[in-house]
């Protein structure tokens, strides 16, 4: 993950996610079966699922383990790189 700072300051660890590459596989997960079976998501802060689409940001939340998606434009709105 690399870091970007947003308009107050903080500094955060985020990376792009597209599938088939190795981006952000250490937070991305994926049932084998059932409804969402090989629909990836990484897990929030509440314990809830957050499903991706390709280009969306992974962001690392303070609490280690733990992630939140954003999609792409409003992350470039909210975000530079440091």
């Amino acid at each position: 993950m690399d870091t970007y700072r947003d308009q107050d300051g903080t500094l955060i660890s985020a990376v792009q996610w597209f599938p088939n590459s190795d981006s952000g596989d250490d937070a991305v997960w994926s049932d084998r079966d059932g409804k969402n079976a090989n629909r990836p998501y990484v897990i929030t802060v509440n314990n809830e699922r957050a499903y991706l689409e390709s280009g969306d940001w992974i962001i690392a939340e303070q609490k280690r383990g733990y992630f939140r998606v954003c999609k792409p434009d409003r992350f470039n709105d909210l975000y530079t790189p440091v």
